[in-house]
């Protein structure tokens, strides 16, 4: 114990007042002798880290609690111990310490708002790491919460646009099961069969992808357009 607490810059009492908080998890034990590891030494750091961008210990509780009940890397990309990762996501992960998400969104990593990305899948966690399942979402949420919105309704945006995003996926995965996949029929036009043509709907689905997405981001930009047209025909209020 008193390796660790040199080794963290903290005195041995404020070490055992830690583990009292259990802000801490406990040492492997061997009969009587605790043997603590790299994973103390880099939660002890954590907290130190946390405490200097204003975090208190209460919260600083909250977030270990709520980060020891999140779903690990495994489950949030659907594998198994030695299973490798997929590779047919465009998403790329980005790994995090606690600081690194607490100065992402400065004031914003609440118990409740990582309770939130825990659920939704955005966040995993790796030992003392977390793990953000998009690059991509990651960033547009920071420079949401730069903009001035809460996180809170970033997240809350987040599960209904996940709602509908799923639905549209739903509707071009069912007109490829029709046309392309295991439900043609004789009597559903079909395009004509090639070399290129996928055997299966998901290699189907994964060959025309871009098609989809191309569909989705030029909806959703005619659709911003029209409101955008509209906000600037609403006369200027007194």
């Amino acid at each position: 114990m008193e390796e660790l607490a040199r080794k963290a810059g903290i005195t041995v009492r404020t070490l055992r007042f830690y583990r009292e908080r259990k802000l801490l998890p406990p040492p492997r034990r061997e009969g009587r002798i605790a043997w603590y590891d790299d994973r103390h030494l880099a939660r002890l750091r954590t907290i130190a880290a946390l405490l200097e961008r204003g975090h208190t210990l209460n919260g600083i509780a909250d977030l270990a609690t709520t980060f020891e009940s999140g779903r690990d890397v495994g489950e949030l990309f659907g594998l198994g111990e030695d299973a490798a990762p997929a590779t047919w996501t465009e998403e790329t992960p980005v790994r995090l310490t606690p600081e690194d998400l607490a100065d992402y969104f400065a004031g914003e990593v609440t118990t409740e708002n990582l309770a939130t990305a825990l659920d939704l899948g955005y966040l995993a966690i790796d030992g003392e790491e977390i793990v953000h399942i998009s690059r991509r979402l990651l960033d547009v949420s920071a420079a949401l919460v730069r903009e001035g919105v809460p996180l809170a309704a970033v997240l809350q945006a987040g599960r209904e646009v996940r709602e509908h995003t799923t639905a549209m996926a739903e509707i071009f995965a069912t007109m490829v099961r029709r046309h392309l996949g295991e439900e043609a029929t004789s009597d559903t036009p079909t395009a004509p069969a090639t070399p290129a043509t996928p055997a299966t709907p998901a290699a189907a689905l994964e060959r025309l992808r871009p098609l989809a997405k191309s569909v989705v981001e030029a909806e959703l930009s005619m659709a911003l357009d029209r409101l955008i047209r509209a906000e600037k025909d609403v006369p200027d209020r007194p």
